[in-house]
């Protein structure tokens, strides 16, 4: 299982303007290759190597270095072309679709940049870095992480590591290739029902509830939108300190949801079941003010949490489809829309139930994931002599 760990860098002034300078370059250059490959209609990477190796070269990029603007670029149209065809960028003749194919990607001065091991090397004793600029290689450049991540790193480093500057702070995100612990047979499913009101409600009786992360949100949005209309330039510069403030916030958050339903799940021996809500964004037809609700929390974010967490502890996990979840009585099974009474109460037409909404979903979820772990798992029944 791949993860990614991420280091700050504190280098001296000297160190800090080259790794800066490297960065504008190696952008300014991949801006470059970007139009050659859209002028070109290159697609293949060792078709665009063709074309742009030799030139890079001469504006004194390393071998390894110019090899790798060359794949971030390639990624890059891959990953346009994906998107494409996906149709995330809109339908065919659409104003966005035609806004990304009308002209070639372009690459921020202070983008990542890739290095391999042959452009970087670790010193986890002195925790320092030997690292490629455009004016040569620098040495001991110094830099910090929690003890966790740097025991990640010794053991599991693996593959690219990525150079990154984020206001004005260097920083280094290294892939790590971390064993995943043996599944075990689970006892029973927790099912996880997300959700905005709730964010997570499992059925085990957690409830992550959304009431303060939804003040915290809607208390930016309003700070935000009143100096976005100052206009003035201690506004902007309040807008700079506190951009990302929120999105830190929501990780944070989410990392705390997912180790807590998998550590509860570990300890009883139990597995865990997600609904499957990919495209929920496209599915979903909201009132314009659900709509901010909806797009701005990160449930994709707190799935892949849930996800590599669960791998790591070895704890089974299954998706499942989420339709009619929340109209379904997890005691007798009747479907009805009516069983939905509000956002908060679930009373069923046929039996009379009475639960939580967010609860009983979380109930037809686990029903569902021990329904789908039986069915995937492997036979043991003797074969036929």
């Amino acid at each position: 299982m791949k993860i990614v760990t991420q280091v700050k860098l504190v280098p001296e002034a000297d160190q800090a303007a080259a790794l800066r300078s490297t960065l504008r370059t190696v952008n300014d250059l991949a801006n470059w290759v970007s139009d050659v490959a859209f002028v070109n209609d290159v697609p293949r990477e060792y078709e665009l190597r063709r074309h742009t190796y030799a030139h890079l070269k001469s504006e004194g990029l390393g071998a390894q270095a110019a090899q790798h603007v060359i794949k971030k670029v390639r990624d890059a149209y891959t990953t346009l072309h994906a998107n494409l065809r996906a149709g995330n960028l809109g339908k065919p003749g659409s104003k966005r679709r035609r806004k990304a194919e009308s002209k070639p990607i372009t690459f921020r001065p202070e983008a990542a940049q890739p290095y391999d091991d042959r452009c970087l090397s670790w010193q986890y004793d002195t925790q320092t870095v030997s690292i490629w600029t455009t004016a040569g290689r620098i040495k001991n450049v110094g830099f910090v992480c929690s003890a966790d991540a740097l025991t990640v790193l010794q053991q599991y480093r693996k593959g690219e590591s990525d150079l990154i500057e984020r206001d004005g702070v260097f920083y280094l995100t290294a892939t790590c290739e971390v064993p995943e612990a043996e599944t075990y047979e689970p006892d029973r499913f927790i099912g996880v029902d997300l959700g905005i009101v709730n964010i997570a409600t499992t059925s085990t009786g957690y409830q992550a509830a959304g009431r303060q992360i939804n003040r915290y949100r809607k208390r930016q949005l309003a700070l935000r939108s009143k100096l976005q209309k100052k206009r003035t330039k201690s506004a902007k510069r309040r807008l700079k300190e506190r951009s990302r403030r929120e999105q830190r916030h929501v990780k944070n958050t989410n990392h705390i949801i997912a180790k807590t339903i998998v550590t509860e799940a570990e300890r009883t021996s139990a597995g865990i079941c997600l609904e499957q809500l990919k495209g929920i964004r496209q599915r979903v037809r909201l009132r314009k003010p659900q709509r901010v609700a909806l797009h701005s929390w990160a449930f994709a974010q707190l799935g892949d949490f849930i996800v590599y967490k669960a791998k790591r502890a070895g704890v089974p996990l299954v998706f499942v489809d989420p339709s009619y979840t929340s109209q379904t009585c997890a005691e007798c099974g009747h479907v009805d829309k009516r069983n939905r009474v509000d956002q908060r109460l679930f009373i069923c037409r046929k039996c009379g139930v009475v639960a939580h909404a967010d609860r009983n979903a979380s109930h037809n979820i686990a029903t569902r994931g021990e329904t789908v772990w039986n069915a995937g798992r492997e036979s043991r029944v003797p074969a036929t002599p």
